[in-house]
Formats: structure tokens, C-alpha cells, sequence
């Protein structure tokens, strides 16, 4: 063998070397993003999570608003990225409690019972004004002592919520998207979907709720998301009771 074709040998070796450590270091990055990501939202490989859907305010059983069949869809993506199977549950077929499988709720406590009873038990410093004599407050968050008013189109509020059960490792993590209306809700989600690892540099496995704002919708549906605050400790202190009228 002369030089030349000893070259050619060694250059075909040390490219096939180079090539299988590049592939080698790309499948241990992705493998590595995979687990954390599965990490956060508690599903790991063939595991099962629950979707629990709304409907509309005062329409007909399991009739669901477009913005809101988007809003399960980015979430539907996010469980085949983890190599998770899902179930899509009506908000009032459900009678069960959290922990056992990642719950992923959609809606406001006005077209989803389950989220209601999520904002009584787990998060009782939160409250939206579902009163439909409400007037302009319609749809107001709550929040500690602060109100955020819906301007629909305009400026509209929603909560994103990722909640343990308890402190066990294995305990599966419930995330609530309420929103002010359907176009906040799939805000919510994108907003998750794109931010879920800083979300997991930040907070690990713990619990969190933040408040978001929907800037413009009418011109940029649910694209232009801002963070207004982290309300995790306001939204998990219950609110005081409304003092008794004078006489009672």
C-alpha cells in the first residue's frame, strides 16, 4: 500500500470516526432534552395523561370553541413529543382526583366544572367574575387585591398553572389554562409550549402560577404574550371573606 491510498484509508476512517461521535453527541443531547422535558410535565415513556375539555358557555354538550380545539391540539403535540398517550375527558364526565396522571385543563370555571373546583381547592386566592349580570367586570380576574379587567380584543388576561399534588417525586403534575375567553387559552399553551424549558430551569417540578397578558387579539390572535407576574403565592392564599353587612 503506498502512501497515497494509506492517506485516502486513514481520511475514510477518521471521517467515519468523526461522523459516529457527532451522531453519538446529537442522540445523547436529544435524549437528554427528552427526559427533562418528560421530567416537567410528568410523562414519561407510554405513560397516560388526561385532557379535559370544556364547552362553550350555554351551547350544547361538548361543543367546543375553535380557539379551544387549537389549544388541544399544541397540547395534543406536546404529549407525542413525550412518547405519552393521552385521553380527552369531558369537564363534567370526570370524578377523580390529581396526582396519579399529568392533567392538562383547559377552559374558565364558566364552561369547565373542572376547572372550577381546581380554583376552589388548589388555587382559592383566584376568582373569575362568571356572573352574567356582570356588566363590564364579566370575566374579571381576581387575584389577591388586584382585578384585571377583560378588554376584549384589546387586552385579556389568562392564569398558567402547573400544580403537584403533594411533595412525592412520582405524584403527576396538573396544568390549568384559564382563560378570560377561548383565544387566551390557546395563548396559554403556546405560550408553554415555547418557554417550557426556562419554565423547567426556573422552577424544576414545582408548582406555579402566572398571569399573562393577550395584547391585541383582534389583530395578532393568541401570538403576543406577556408576562405580567408570578402570582404563585397570591393565587394559593385564600382570598378574605366579603365582611357582613351592618345588621346581619
Amino acid at each position: 500500500m503506498n502512501d497515497d491510498v494509506r492517506n485516502i484509508v486513514l481520511g475514510l476512517v477518521a471521517t467515519g470516526i468523526s461522523a459516529s461521535l457527532g451522531w453519538l453527541a446529537r442522540t445523547y443531547l436529544w435524549r437528554r432534552k427528552l427526559r427533562r422535558k418528560q421530567v416537567f410535565f410528568g410523562m414519561p415513556d407510554h405513560s397516560e395523561s388526561l385532557l379535559v375539555v370544556n364547552h362553550t358557555a350555554g351551547g350544547p354538550e361538548l361543543s367546543v370553541k375553535r380557539y379551544d380545539v387549537f389549544a388541544l391540539l399544541e397540547l395534543s403535540a406536546l404529549i407525542k413529543d413525550c412518547n405519552a398517550h393521552v385521553q380527552v375527558v369531558a369537564h363534567d364526565a370526570i370524578q377523580q382526583g390529581f396526582g396519579e396522571r399529568t392533567e392538562f385543563c383547559v377552559g374558565g370555571p364558566y364552561s369547565n366544572r373542572r376547572m372550577a373546583a381546581h380554583l376552589s381547592s388548589l388555587l382559592p386566592g383566584a376568582r373569575m367574575n362568571v356572573e352574567t349580570d356582570a356588566g363590564p367586570e364579566l370575566g374579571a380576574l381576581r387575584i389577591g387585591g388586584e382585578e384585571y379587567r377583560m378588554e376584549r380584543g384589546r387586552c385579556e388576561y389568562v392564569l398558567l398553572a402547573r400544580l403537584s399534588a403533594d411533595g412525592r417525586a412520582e405524584s403527576r403534575p396538573v396544568f390549568l389554562f384559564c382563560g378570560q375567553r377561548a383565544i387566551t387559552n390557546q395563548a396559554a399553551t403556546r405560550y408553554l409550549a415555547r418557554h417550557h424549558e426556562r419554565l423547567h430551569r426556573k422552577y424544576g417540578t414545582g408548582s406555579f402560577v402566572l398571569l399573562l397578558k393577550v395584547v391585541n387579539s383582534q389583530a395578532y390572535g393568541p401570538d403576543v404574550v406577556e408576562l405580567v407576574a408570578d402570582v404563585t403565592r397570591a393565587a394559593r392564599t385564600p382570598l378574605p371573606e366579603p365582611a357582613a353587612a351592618v345588621g346581619e
